[in-house]
Formats: structure tokens, sequence, C-alpha cells
């Protein structure tokens, strides 16, 4: 009879706590929107200053004149007249690629030898990948670079088609910095609504086993696993979500090389592993890495929105997705509860 009741409590709590969290659902939504508007405002005022800081410096101390960066691409659209296809791979596949491999060379390397300490003592998972065992990161490599050379490689050809097809995403004539900023944004919308849904369907156990298991094998991820995953979900899930929006929109190739080295940075923080001080919080997937059933968007919206957030919001990871404005890791400044007994 007392496990009956109990049980009964236990039903009754959990069910306390979704009707709680339906109530506030509205708000909490909100508070998504709110916190994902400050991401992407931030994000583009940076861009914007750091736009208009580096071109300041560097029309002062090499004497450009005029408009430097429209300077700048003309010289390159002359030097590629003609071949505008290879103008298209240089900022879509090659530009990326630095970026890419240039934030991973250091990740990589704090994983594998557990160095340097003041990098390390960021860890999110504290008790995992110190170092990186060896036999998995190399499987993942493999992975990793025929995604981003075969699948990445022959996504650029269909879009560069696709893009032709509708304008020339090459012209002679940049756009304004501030319509890439609005560019940006909406790219960032629109990521987030592709990438939500097509996530969470390679989470129907139909699709999971056979596809995005594989991802999975990370409990504790790195950044470089950001693109492990099946052929067919790196496709469906990784590539149309950052893609559909240039394509969408008709973006010029400046761009649209400037937006997904932003989505590759973006996404090899999220699976870094690290809170590191004043970068985004990779708190929010390195959680569902963990429990798998939570936090399957970008910024949250949509997971506030259909309520897969829940229990994320009831953890410490939650207290610690903050932006890290000071070098103290979030570890220690909001520890985990002690258990009871220890």
């Amino acid at each position: 009879m007392s496990v009956e009741t109990a049980a009964s409590g236990a039903r009754e709590a959990e069910e306390s706590r979704g009707s709680s969290g339906r109530q506030e659902g509205p708000g909490g939504l909100w508070d998504s929107v709110k916190k994902a508007g400050f991401v992407i405002g931030s994000g583009i005022l940076f861009l914007a200053a750091f736009g208009n800081s580096l071109t300041w410096h560097l029309q002062r101390f090499w004497g450009a004149s005029g408009d430097f960066w429209q300077n700048l691409w003309t010289k390159l659209y002359v030097a590629y007249e003609g071949h505008d296809a290879s103008l298209f791979f240089l900022g879509t596949m090659l530009v990326p690629t630095l970026a890419f491999w240039g934030s991973n060379a250091l990740l990589l390397w704090v994983d594998i030898t557990g160095t340097p300490s003041f990098i390390t003592r960021y860890r999110i998972q504290l008790d995992k990948n110190n170092p990186v065992d060896p036999a998995k990161l190399r499987q993942a490599l493999k992975c990793v670079l025929f995604n981003h050379v075969v699948i990445s490689g022959a996504m650029t050809v269909v879009v560069y088609y696709l893009m032709s097809w509708r304008g020339n995403p090459c012209g002679p004539e940049l756009p304004t910095f501030h319509w890439a900023l609005m560019e940006l944004a909406a790219f960032a919308i629109l990521e987030e609504i592709f990438f939500y849904y097509s996530h969470r369907l390679f989470h129907h156990p139909s699709l999971y086993k056979h596809y995005h298991k594989q991802h999975h094998d990370w409990t504790a991820p790195i950044g470089i696993v950001s693109i492990y995953a099946h052929p067919l979900e790196h496709v469906i899930s990784n590539l149309l979500p950052v893609v559909s929006g240039p394509v969408l929109l008709g973006s010029h190739v400046s761009t649209t090389s400037m937006w997904y080295c932003v989505a590759l940075v973006s996404t090899t923080i999220s699976h870094c592993g690290y809170h590191l001080p004043f970068l985004p919080s990779p708190e929010f997937h390195d959680f569902h890495h963990l429990r798998f059933n939570q936090c399957f968007g970008v910024f949250g919206i949509l997971d506030r929105l259909h309520s897969t957030d829940s229990k994320f919001r009831q953890t410490k990871q939650y207290e610690r997705h903050t932006l890290l404005t000071s070098f103290t890791p979030l570890n220690e400044s909001i520890p985990d509860t002690q258990k009871k007994g220890q």
C-alpha cells in the first residue's frame, strides 16, 4: 500500500511539474526569444563593429581609398573573371574549411594532450575526454573528413547551380554591410527552424538507430564531432538548414561565405565540451548529448515552444547556460548539488 501511495505521489508530482511547465510556457517562450534575439543581435553588432573598425584601420594604415572591401572584391572578381564556379568554391568551401579546421586545431590539441590547464578547467563534463580516447577519435576523424570533403563538396556544387539558376551569386557588386547583417539574422532564424525539426525527425525510433545513433556515440562531445554523422543525416540535418538561407534569399557569395564560417564555428563551440569565457554557452547542446531527448534546436526557441527543454530547465546545466564573463569556471561558481551521504 505504501508503494502504491509513493507511486501515486510521484505521478502527481510529475503531473504538477508538467502543469507548471505548461503554465509558464508563453513567458518561457518569450524568454527564449529574447535570449535568441540577444545572441543574434550581439553577433550582428560585433560583426558591424569589427567590419567598420577593420575597414578604418586598413584604410588608414594601408592607404586604401574609397570602399576598401568593394575594391578588394573587384580585384578578386577580375582575377577570376569567367571562372565563377572557382570563385564560388573558394568562398563557400575553402574559406569555411579554414575556419572549421582552424578553430578545431586548438581544441583537438587540448582534447588529445589534456593541456593547457587554463582551458581544460572549463570542461563541462569533468570526468570525460581527459584525454580523449585515441581510437574513438581516429574513427570520428575519418567520418568527419569524408563528410566535409565529399558530402559537403558535392553540396557546394548543387548550391552553386541552384543559386546560378536564380541569378549571379558572384556578381561584381558586393551587398552593403548592413544588408549582409540582415541576411545573417534571417539565416540564423531559418537554421533554427530547419535544424530543430530535421533533428527531431532523426530522433524518431525508426530513424535514430540507423542514422542518428552514430552522432550520439559521443555522450560528451568534442568540437570535431559537430559533423560526425551518417552521410544522410549530414545532408538533411547539418547542411540543408545552413544552405537553405542563402539559396532562398539568392545571397552573394561573400555573405554566404561569412555565414558558412559563422555556422561552422558556432556548431564547433556547441560541441566543444568547454564553457569558455566570452564565448556562446555550449551547455544547451552538451545536455542534448548527455540526455538525448532534450534540447534539439540551436537557440532554444522551438524547444521552449514544444517543451523539449523542460528537464534541462530543472538542472544545474540550465543555470550555467549563460555567457561566462569571468575567468571562474561555472562548475565552480555553480557547483553540482551534492547527493545525500556525500
